[in-house]
């Protein structure tokens, strides 16, 4: 009898390990892009078709993982719903008659999904430069892992088009406005700030010059590229890590 039940006992734990195995395995990351909703930066450009365009190629590129895209293009219940900077706090924390921004409301979509990974897709401009930019949050306890992780996706995208690297940046290096973080009182972008973003993986990504860089940013196939550039990289980024991530 005691046999039988050690038996049992060791069946059982075999096939409650495998469960778990399985579970792991099959668990599906949690990825928020937020592409840039300003209809009003740069000549005869419309930066939030070009990212929006650029994060649906993404999201479309295979491994396909548990993505959503909060963006506040269109909607009338926010204030500053396709304009506005996020390092200025009338645009970003500021209530307007009762109205959230459209930031405040991307990110409040964004944190009901839980996410493990937050993607934030925007373009550059006045820089004379063709090139992609990196931002990440200062002082977070995430910085290094965000560096290396934005330093990845830049080179990938860098790597898939002319675009020349320019390497990953601090937000509180960019000295714009009044936004600031309330636990290192530096300057920083709202959509990064851990007291907004429960994300842990956080970057932001300066995608081309809306001048420098019009032709590929406007065009179908440049678009593609790099959205399909950024959903590559990441994957193999949480392929990688992925021990880590689950736990």
């Amino acid at each position: 009898m005691k046999k039988y039940f050690l038996l049992l006992l060791a069946l059982t734990f075999i096939t409650t390990q495998s469960f778990q195995h399985v579970f792991f395995k099959k668990k599906k990351h949690i990825i928020v892009w937020q592409p840039s909703h300003q209809t009003d930066t740069g000549k005869d450009f419309r930066e939030a078709a070009t990212c929006g365009a650029i994060v649906d190629a993404a999201m479309e590129t295979k491994p396909h993982l548990k993505e959503y895209k909060v963006w506040s293009l269109g909607r009338t219940d926010v204030h500053h719903a396709d304009s506005g900077s996020n390092t200025m706090l009338a645009h970003t924390t500021t209530v307007v008659d009762g109205k959230m921004s459209g930031y405040a409301y991307e990110l409040q979509e964004a944190n009901k999904k839980h996410p493990e990974i937050f993607i934030a897709v925007h373009n550059n401009g006045g820089t004379k430069r063709n090139a992609i930019w990196g931002y990440i949050h200062y002082g977070d306890k995430y910085e290094n892992e965000n560096r290396e992780f934005a330093a990845r996706l830049i080179k990938a995208v860098s790597s898939a088009t002319t675009l020349e690297n320019r390497g990953v940046l601090l937000d509180s290096t960019t000295g714009r406005n009044d936004y600031r973080c309330k636990t290192t009182g530096k300057l920083g972008f709202y959509s990064l700030d851990e007291n907004i973003n429960s994300a842990p993986y956080r970057v932001l990504l300066e995608i081309g010059d809306n001048a420098a860089s019009r032709e590929l940013l406007i065009s179908t196939d440049g678009r593609k590229k790099i959205g399909e550039a950024l959903k590559l990289e990441l994957a193999a980024w949480l392929e990688e890590r992925k021990d880590q991530i689950n736990k």
